[in-house]
This record gives C-alpha cells, sequence and structure tokens, in this order.
C-alpha cells in the first residue's frame, strides 16, 4: 500500500563533530503538496535537506522518503533537486547537460530527443539550448538547473532556493512551474528565504530555528488564529481573555479623531483562536460602554506570522 506521505520524519537529529546542526527535524509532508521550509540563515533548513535527499546520513532518528528509507536508491531515482549552490559543467550546451543528466537518470535516448527540447523551451531557454553554460547569465544558468530537476518527471522535486538571481519574470516562471508540478500530481519541497515566494506557491509550510522543526501551518486553511484590527475609546482592560482572546494595545495609538471631541481612540490589535469569536468580541466591547470606530478583521501574512513563531533573531546552526 502506497503511504499517502512523500516526507515523513522523525526527531532526525546531526551532528557533525560536537557542533549540533539539527536537533530535531520531524516532518510529514503529503503527496502532491507544496510544501516550504522557512527559517533564519544557519537555523539548519539545507542539513535537514541534505538528510532527506540522502546526502548527509542522520546521526539519529528515522526518516522515509516517497515510502522508502531515507537515501534508498529506488526513491532517489524518483526525486528531482536544484541545489542553492550549483556548478554543471560550463563548458557543455544547455542541451548537452541535459542529455547527459538524462543518460545518468537512465532515460531512453528517444525519450530525450522530446523531452529535452521541450523543457528548455519550458523554461524559456530554446533559443540558448546550444550555447555552452559559461556564456549564461546566472538566470540563464538557474533556469537550465530547474530544467534538469524536472527532466524525469519526479514523483518529488527539491528546490532549494530556486529564485536566486531570477527577475520577476523569472520568479513568476517558477511558480508557474511548481503549480504544473501539483497539477500533474507530483510534491514539491521548497527552501527558500523569499517569503512572498513561499506564501504564492506553499500550501503547508514548517518553521525551523536552532535545528529543531518548531511548528507547521496549513496557509490554505482559515486561519487558526484570527486577528482583528480595533480603534475605540473606552476599551476595557479585560474580560475577553474568558474566550482566549489575546488582546494588546498599538504603540501609535494616538491619533485623535476629528469628528468628535475628548480623548482620541486607542488603536487594538486582537488575536482570537477561532473565527467564530468574531461577533463575540465585538458585542463584548460594545456592551463595556467601548465607542468603536473601526473593526477590521485580517489574516497575518505568512511575514507577520514567520516573526511571531521564530522571533526577529534566529539562533545558529
Amino acid at each position: 500500500m502506497t503511504s499517502e506521505l512523500a516526507v515523513e520524519t522523525h526527531t532526525l537529529r546531526k551532528l557533525y563533530g560536537r557542533k549540533l546542526a539539527v536537533s530535531d527535524c520531524t516532518l510529514a509532508v503529503r503527496r502532491g503538496e507544496a510544501f516550504g521550509l522557512l527559517g533564519p540563515n544557519g537555523a539548519g533548513k539545507s542539513t535537514c535537506v541534505k538528510m532527506l535527499l540522502g546526502l548527509v546520513r542522520p546521526t539519529a532518528g528515522t526518516g522515509q522518503l516517497l515510502g522508502e528509507p531515507l537515501g534508498a536508491v529506488a526513491a532517489r531515482r524518483r526525486v528531482g533537486f536544484l541545489p542553492e549552490h550549483f556548478h554543471f559543467q560550463d563548458w557543455l550546451s544547455g542541451t548537452e547537460l541535459l542529455h547527459l543528466h538524462g543518460r545518468l537518470l537512465g532515460m531512453e535516448a528517444g525519450r530525450l530527443r522530446q523531452r529535452v527540447p521541450e523543457l528548455l523551451e519550458r523554461v524559456e531557454l530554446g533559443r540558448q539550448g546550444r550555447k555552452p553554460i559559461r556564456e549564461y547569465s546566472k538566470g540563464m544558468q538557474q533556469r537550465v538547473g530547474l530544467a534538469q530537476a524536472l527532466l524525469q518527471e519526479p514523483d518529488i522535486v527539491f528546490l532549494d532556493e530556486p529564485t536566486s538571481g531570477l527577475d520577476p519574470l523569472g520568479r513568476m516562471l517558477v511558480r508557474d512551474l511548481i503549480a504544473e508540478q501539483r497539477q500533474r500530481g507530483a510534491t514539491v519541497f521548497l527552501n527558500s528565504h523569499l517569503l512572498g515566494e513561499v506564501e504564492v506557491s506553499c500550501d503547508r509550510v514548517a518553521f525551523v530555528k536552532a535545528g529543531r522543526v518548531l511548528e507547521t501551518r496549513d496557509l490554505r486553511a482559515p486561519e487558526a488564529v484570527t486577528v482583528v484590527n480595533v480603534r475605540a475609546r473606552s476599551v476595557p482592560r479585560d474580560g475577553w481573555g474568558r474566550l482566549g482572546i489575546q488582546g494588546r494595545r498599538q504603540d501609535d495609538a494616538s491619533a485623535s479623531d476629528p469628528a468628535k471631541g475628548g480623548d482620541p481612540p486607542e488603536a487594538w490589535r486582537f488575536e482570537l483562536p477561532r473565527p467564530e469569536l468574531l461577533p463575540e468580541l465585538l458585542r463584548l466591547l460594545v456592551d463595556a460602554g467601548a465607542e468603536v470606530f473601526e473593526y477590521t478583521p485580517r489574516r497575518d501574512s505568512l511575514e507577520e506570522t514567520f516573526l511571531r513563531v521564530v522571533g526577529h533573531e534566529g539562533d545558529g546552526q
């Protein structure tokens, strides 16, 4: 029976001598989803990816990739990978490079003759396929790297900083390629520090800090915490805690309201454990005598969530 999980790990740990690179990498990535790994520089993200790919052996813990033990050849045949720091044989042309990787993957010559020009065209390198890679710009090298990662239509694609060196059009191309892989049922594992790209492309993300996976968040489901911005006079200082609501006054809460005299309305931020409490909070404020000028529910951006979960400064790897 095929597992529903493309990646499943339990407390993976990696020591380099006495240096602890990863203390707890516990993940469950579903087949067919786009999954992002987020964390500050030096958090251990790249080491986690290397353990999943079988490039680095874990010191402790267990894991499976595509239903096989980490490092198993049977799984690695079905993996596409674009590392962050790659260096291809730059004396080869883009076409020659893809044919070389195709032969290493055991692809048939007839299939390669069809697949290589298709892929070069898809990554917008159709006219540059015969040029040596040494003449490629950084963005063009990134594109041919994407092509080699997708060459054999892998079941899972690992992309480590895939938009590095790409202009806005190139980043849009990466988003489209990720969407296409998901549509055909492949899993995409994205490691990137560009939170905007991750937010657009991924279904779920895991936050990593100091070598530990802290939390996994579903970006497509309704927010677990609903954020409400409120501007009001006479806001009660308690009463919402019994509902599990957290509230705090904002620092910029001093602007006066020209429509009324008296004290200016205060700016507050409330975090609700579930959206159903939105009307309950408003009712509580009004019943307590607050004069409400603004009541705006909103979702936290991925950047705000990242800062809340991971913090402003990450610990070293």
